[in-house]
């Protein structure tokens, strides 16, 4: 399937940058922080929207203005930004899938957009939302914006390189997230022997990877790539030195990413701890965009 990304206008020259405003909307995760970090470096001022019990309180260090919101407060978020003046924005790091049957407290804008879903899917409910800001001239960019230098490449990261085997994980696994990220399932599966021993639902990668280390034992090879049908603006594949910390707590040996369209974060200190682990990490060509 071809992904056609949204249009975008090209990138503002430095000099055009400064001072531009630049919406944040924060789930968990060192993404958040990491693109403030960038941002600010490019010469945008930083406007954020953080989520109460998800989003790192560090952030604020690192943003002009940060406003707090519980999970669902859409009217709150958008009327943040207003009064800041922001006319762009990126939605950057995860919420947790289990809030909604816990925490989350929808306005009213958010049960209209609810009761306009036919399917409560990732996809379908991220475009129903950007889709309410842009009504409100807030345009929501592409998630890698302004982070030029962070996107997996395709090649091995690592000293070490997937063993035979491996590949042979890898290559099964590669068809079968796919498959699992047409359904809108999730975007990261585990593998032994071709056997796929966990997937990824509403617990998140880290939860998804423990669960299969601990069925499959040692040698595990961990899959993570886009969904066939992803937006580009939201929700791209990210992994970090959480996630070999989490691979190397089970013993699993090998990662295989999408390469241009996962998000590596803190770069050096992920691929120095994935070396001193033994762990292979490889970025791999996906589709035709």
């Amino acid at each position: 399937m071809t992904i056609k990304s949204h249009e975008r206008p090209p990138a503002p020259g430095h000099g055009e940058r400064i001072g531009q405003r630049i919406g944040l909307i924060a789930g968990n995760g060192r993404f958040p922080i990491i693109f403030a970090e960038n941002a600010r470096r490019l010469g945008y001022v930083v406007s954020a929207v953080a989520h109460i019990g998800e989003t790192d309180p560090e952030l604020a260090q690192h943003v002009e203005n940060i406003h707090w919101i519980k999970i669902g407060q859409l009217n709150k978020l958008i009327k943040a930004f207003k009064n800041d003046g922001v006319r762009q924005a990126v939605m950057l790091g995860g919420i947790k899938k289990t809030h909604v049957f816990t925490t989350v407290r929808p306005d009213l804008r958010t049960l209209a957009i609810a009761g306009r879903l036919r399917a409560f899917k990732d996809d379908a409910i991220l475009r129903e939302f950007a889709a309410e800001l842009e009504g409100e001239g807030i345009r929501i960019c592409e998630s890698t914006f302004g982070l030029d230098g962070i996107l997996v490449e395709e090649s091995p990261l690592t000293k070490r390189r997937p063993t035979r085997k491996e590949w042979d994980d890898i290559r099964y696994g590669w068809e079968v997230a796919r498959e699992i990220g047409r359904l809108d399932i999730g975007q990261c599966i585990v593998v032994k022997d071709r056997v796929v021993v966990a997937v990824e639902a509403v617990e998140g990668t880290d939860q998804a990877i423990r669960r299969g280390g601990e069925l499959a034992g040692e040698g595990a090879v961990v899959v993570k790539r886009c969904k066939p049908q992803q937006d580009l603006r939201f929700d791209l594949p990210a992994i970090g030195p959480k996630t070999i910390q989490t691979m190397a707590s089970v013993k699993a040996t090998a990662l295989a990413v999408e390469a241009g369209r996962s998000v590596l974060l803190d770069r050096r200190d992920m691929i120095e701890q994935a070396d001193r682990e033994g762990i292979a990490v490889v970025g791999i060509a996906g589709e035709e965009r």
